[in-house]
């Protein structure tokens, strides 16, 4: 069972940037895809940018320019840099990886972008 943990959520005003954190509590390198997803109130959940064990990624059109999803295997972490944050980026926001065949998810963490 794989236990993830996300950080760094927060306010921030339009323009602003946040960095998120996804902890896993297994060696990221053993996942075949890392991804952060988005759910805003009243939303489906939606894929934000994602990460193949090949190191290939993949962004959402609307965050395309403004987010960066990377990993740091050393310390099993997962990241999304998000700059020039719009106040439509309000969310919680998710961590999702695949290991074994199996999908795990984070608790998630808010983020609110004011205008």
């Amino acid at each position: 069972q794989v236990q993830l943990v996300e950080s760094g959520g927060g306010l921030v005003q339009a323009g602003g940037s946040l960095r998120l954190s996804c902890v896993a509590s297994e060696i990221t390198s053993s996942f075949n895809f890392m991804g952060w997803y988005r759910q805003a109130p009243g939303n489906q959940r939606e894929l934000v940018a994602q990460m193949w064990s090949s190191g290939t990624t993949n962004y959402a059109d609307s965050v395309k320019g403004r987010f960066t999803i990377s990993r740091d295997n050393a310390k099993n972490t997962l990241y999304l840099q998000m700059n020039s944050l719009k106040p439509e980026d309000t969310a919680v926001y998710y961590c999702r990886v695949n290991g074994g065949g199996r999908n795990y998810w984070g608790q998630g963490t808010q983020v609110t972008v004011s205008s």
